[in-house]
C-alpha cells in the first residue's frame, strides 16, 4: 500500500515523486511535495478589543453594553468576568457573570484587565 497522497484534483490513487513534486499520471497534475506533507497546526491566538492575547483564566472587561437574546437582561459596561475559558467557537468565551450565569461572549466585546 502506498503511503503517497492522492491527487488533490482527481482523486487518483496512482501518484508518484518526481524531484521534489508529486505527479498524477491519470490527470497530469503536479504539485510540490512541501504542501502535501501535513503541517503541525498553529494554535489559535485570541486577542481582546484593545490586541491583548487572552488566556483561560484572565479577568476581563465588557467594553460596551450587551443585550441578552431571550430576555430583556443587560451585561453592562465595566462588568468584570473573571476566570474565562476560551474556546474555538463562534463565541470565543464562555464564562460565569455574577448576576446572570453561564454565557458565551466575542473577544471583540471585552478587554484584559
Amino acid at each position: 500500500m502506498s503511503t503517497l497522497p492522492a491527487c488533490p484534483q482527481c482523486n487518483s490513487e496512482f501518484t508518484y515523486e518526481d524531484g521534489d513534486n508529486f505527479v498524477c499520471p491519470e490527470c497530469a497534475h503536479e504539485w510540490p511535495r512541501q504542501a502535501a506533507e501535513p503541517a503541525e497546526a498553529a494554535a489559535k491566538v485570541y486577542r481582546d478589543s484593545a490586541g491583548n492575547v487572552l488566556q483561560d483564566g484572565d479577568t476581563v472587561t465588557v467594553i460596551k453594553d450587551l443585550k441578552l437574546k431571550g430576555s430583556s437582561g443587560v451585561v453592562k459596561m465595566g462588568t468584570k468576568v473573571k476566570n474565562i475559558r476560551l474556546v474555538d467557537s463562534d463565541h470565543d468565551i464562555d464564562c460565569k457573570i455574577d448576576g446572570f450565569g453561564a454565557m458565551s461572549l466575542k473577544t471583540e466585546f471585552v478587554r484584559k484587565v
